[in-house]
């Protein structure tokens, strides 16, 4: 029984191993079936996010590899005066340019560039040579290279650019371990220039002076060369003379300015790129610059297979001027004939601006800079948007507007008597022909202006701050009188940014307002304190030319394309006039000051101030100054005009100052005002329909 027991026991034990066998088989099947339908499911997602989600950019990728766009330099937009003369053209130039491969090295660069070297002469007049040019060509010789690097210490852990800037510091700190011979310079431009391009982009290596040996040499070994081309460059030249060009501005030859390069760079510009970089030039760059060439290249390697242009570029769009080229020659002259009569031994300068009154339109901006310690003078058109002057009873126009908005006098009540004003702990202030009191009189508002006083001013100044005047009493005014003059001032635009389309415009120039300084609002009401540009002036006059209204001045008419005969093209945009603000006063306070305007030409006083303006035909209202000054302790006086005609329906307003006069009674001013009217109806406008009267 037991012998029985035993063998039915072990059978029962080997059934048990076999059906547990036989269950563990299919559990590492599926377990395996499981693993590998999770990876085929992995590979399938990984597949889709591949081809299907972004298929297209993963092709693009390869396809960059393979082609790229190669950009090409267009021609510059050309600048015209309001007659459709060109004022700043474009010369042609063979040259030598280079567009630099996807993958090009710096080894590469530097054979092509010693290479070029042999054949081409680049000057400093071509590129700049800078100290930084000259390390990054002697180190990209690896030979070179190796033998500084021994020098320095290095180790293992420093990047190739680590290792490249200690190389660099070495250098600038042995400055006699080293050096180029003229050869190595030139090349040393060419590589700079190289260098400097984006890839497939063009840049010059020399785009004006390659002579024609040059060219030959260039032309015969273009295949020892990959990238070097014999192709055009376009330089600026002025058909109506170079003065123009400081009011046009100039393009950089040397690639982007240094005080620019970034912002430049941000923008998509090559460091070789040409630019403008001052005035029209510089705010107009945009336009100016049109849009490059695109060619798309095929490469295998460093060799191009296939050229296929995609965008043959545009060139520069042009801008059409407010500005009367043969005008505007002529008021610079009649400022170059006349400055010398003004005294200018000590002057800094002569500026004028002839304007619109109704849009603005800046017809001439003429201008002359003067270096006082050597007498040398230089066309400085662009002066009379940031050169402030201390202009004098020229803006007292605004005075008088100033105080009858203010209500301290209105067109019905505005009598004054004009005295020299005294007050306490202050020297006696009068008009010029009342210093000591023998001359007091009764004084309406536009008799004020006929005669320029002085005195009649600051009484407005003191009744708008509430000041009771009489003669030793202590001042009583308070530090906000300058911050309401200069309110009534900035209506008419002086002592603002006018908003002329052009950089760099400055607001002026303020003096001190503290209470300390009391003394001087007094001085302000006459125009003997603050600074203003001569384009201010403008503005100013305008405003009460056209009975309120501030326009904003503006150089450039329009924007216009070019035909494919290389004319003018279709207007792309037009400026329009542009109200900046609507003087708050009746039009009778305009006509009591017009009037002023009027016999400051025309008035029959012993002490009118411009009678010799009141011949010329159309008539002409407006107002003379003088301020006094100094330079280098040397006294002086600032002589000034701004006017209008005809008096009756003004068309035109002239504005002009000379600071550091000697000569404050020679009438330059009023000489220069004369003969810029007399251009203006003889050059612009014809004066026939226009009345000569008030």
């Amino acid at each position: 029984m037991k012998v029985f027991d035993r063998i039915n026991n072990l059978f029962n034990s080997q059934n048990r191993k076999k059906r547990s066998a036989q269950s563990v088989i299919p559990f590492r099947l599926n377990l395996l079936l499981w693993i590998v339908g999770i990876l085929l499911l992995a590979l399938t997602a990984r597949l889709f996010y591949l081809q299907v989600l972004n298929g297209s950019s993963y092709k693009a990728e390869v396809k960059r590899s393979d082609t790229s766009i190669q950009t090409n330099n267009v021609q510059r937009g050309m600048i015209y005066d309001s007659q459709g003369r060109v004022m700043v053209g474009n010369q042609t130039h063979q040259a030598i340019t280079y567009t630099k491969g996807s993958n090009v090295t710096a080894t590469e660069l530097y054979k092509i560039a010693n290479r070029l070297g042999r054949y081409v002469t680049v000057t400093n007049k071509n590129a700049r040579l800078t100290d930084r040019n000259e390390e990054d060509y002697y180190l990209a010789d690896k030979g070179r290279l190796n033998s500084v690097l021994k020098h320095v210490k290095t180790s293992s852990n420093d990047s190739e650019d680590a290792k490249y800037n200690k190389a660099l510091d070495y250098l600038n700190s042995h400055p006699d371990a080293w050096s180029l011979t003229s050869q190595q310079k030139n090349n040393a431009r060419i590589y700079a220039a190289m260098s400097g391009a984006y890839s497939l982009s063009t840049t010059y290596i020399k785009e004006t002076g390659v002579t024609s040996g040059e060219l030959a040499a260039v032309g015969e070994h273009l295949n020892e060369m990959p990238g070097v081309k014999i192709g055009t460059s376009w330089t600026r030249n002025y058909p109506q003379g170079k003065d123009v060009q400081s009011l046009t501005g100039t393009v950089s030859t040397t690639g982007l300015p240094s005080d620019q390069v970034n912002s430049l760079l941000s923008q998509g510009y090559s460091r070789n790129d040409s630019v403008g970089q001052s005035y029209l030039e510089k705010e107009y760059q945009a336009t100016l610059a049109g849009s490059k060439s695109q060619t798309e290249v095929t490469t295998n390697g460093n060799d191009v297979t296939k050229e296929v242009t995609k965008y043959p570029g545009k060139k520069g769009d042009n801008l059409v001027l407010t500005i009367n080229s043969k005008f505007q020659s002529r008021v610079q002259e009649i400022l170059k004939n006349n400055y010398s009569a003004a005294g200018n031994a000590y002057s800094t300068g002569v500026y004028a601006v002839v304007m619109n009154p109704h849009t603005g339109a800046v017809l001439a901006m003429a201008g002359i800079d003067r270096d006082p310690t050597t007498g040398k003078e230089t066309p400085d058109q662009i002066g009379a948007i940031n050169h402030p002057i201390t202009m004098g009873s020229v803006v007292k126009g605004a005075t008088i507007m100033g105080a009858l908005m203010d209500g301290v006098i209105t067109p019905s009540n505005n009598t004054l008597v004009d005295q020299p004003i005294k007050v306490a702990g202050t020297s006696s202030k009068g008009s010029w022909f009342n210093h000591g009191g023998s001359a007091n009189m009764s004084l309406d508002a536009p008799t004020a202006l006929e005669v320029s006083s002085n005195s009649y001013m600051m009484q407005l100044a003191m009744k708008e701050g509430g000041m009771k005047y009489s003669p030793n009493a202590q001042i009583t005014l308070k530090p906000s009188i300058f911050a309401k003059e200069r309110g009534y001032f900035n209506m008419f635009g002086l002592g603002v940014k006018t908003g002329i389309d052009l950089p760099d415009e400055t607001a002026g120039y303020n003096g001190p307002s503290d209470q300390k300084h009391i003394g001087s609002a007094l001085d302000l009401a006459y125009g003997n304190y603050d600074g203003y540009t001569t384009i201010q002036l403008a503005q100013y006059m305008s405003t009460i030319a056209n009975g309120g209204y501030r326009m904003r001045p503006y150089v450039v008419q329009s924007i216009r394309g070019t035909r494919k005969n290389g004319q003018l093209g279709k207007v792309e945009y037009t400026t329009q006039p542009q109200v900046q603000a609507t003087i708050p006063a009746s039009k009778a306070d305009f006509d009591l000051v017009r009037h002023g305007l009027y016999l400051v030409t025309h008035g029959t006083s012993p002490y009118v101030t411009a009678k010799s303006l009141g011949t010329v035909k159309p008539s002409i209202s407006g107002k003379t100054g003088t301020a006094e000054t100094f330079y280098k302790k040397h006294p002086t006086a600032t002589i000034s005009f701004a006017g209008y005609a005809p008096s009756n329906d003004p068309q035109v307003v002239v504005a002009l100052a000379i600071p550091g006069s000697t000569n404050e009674n020679g009438g330059a001013n009023i000489n220069m005002a004369k003969q810029i009217f007399e251009a203006y109806w003889k050059m612009v406008q014809s004066p026939k329909g226009f009345t000569d009267g008030e």
